[in-house]
């Protein structure tokens, strides 16, 4: 018998926790997690950007049409603030929050010791543009799964409010499409 397959894609603006989200699926139903920020960075660094845009949305269609969407809401505040207190361990992608997840050692990553670097555009002064950019190119990306009514939306401040209502939906889709978790 085949095995069936549930394709799902998380969106939220930069620092909206997506990444946590992602992780705590992951975790929950025994699936691998792929950063496409971690993706994204490195396409920046070596000069391929790869933007989220609708024109990659649709190209995604050409490949598979996702099953479930969710959205994360977060006011632009919190966004901001959970920005300019991200740190990065560069090599493996691991994200600390100096407010709720912070290093054992203040700039060293816990796992390697490895310093850890504050990105450019998580700097106070980038922030707010990140942030535009992203709401102009997303909301066409949002309206065609609102269209489709795949898309879910989740709004909080705090990742551990919003995460038991994304774990409640991810549960029972997985379950109306016979997928069988680990």
């Amino acid at each position: 018998m085949a095995s069936k397959v549930l394709r799902a894609i998380i969106l939220g603006p930069p620092g909206s926790g997506k990444g946590t989200v992602c992780q705590r699926i992951a975790d929950s139903f025994g699936l691998q997690h792929l950063s496409s920020g971690h993706f994204l960075r490195e396409n920046i660094r070596t000069d391929t950007g790869f933007p989220r845009t609708l024109t990659q949305a649709e190209a995604l269609d050409q490949i598979c049409q996702p099953d479930l969407v969710i959205s994360l809401n977060i006011p632009f505040e919190t966004l901001k603030d959970r920005l300019s207190r991200r740190w990065i361990h560069p090599s493996s992608g691991r994200v600390y929050n100096q407010e709720f997840n912070p290093p054992q050692v203040q700039g060293v990553d816990d796992v390697t010791g490895e310093p850890l670097i504050q990105q450019e555009d998580d700097k106070p002064e980038a922030v707010a543009a990140k942030l535009r950019q992203y709401k102009e190119v997303a909301k066409p990306v949002i309206e065609l799964y609102k269209t489709r009514g795949i898309l879910h939306s989740f709004s909080g401040t705090e990742t551990n409010k919003i995460w038991p209502y994304v774990y409640s939906l991810f549960s029972n889709k997985m379950a109306s499409v016979g997928v069988k978790t680990a």
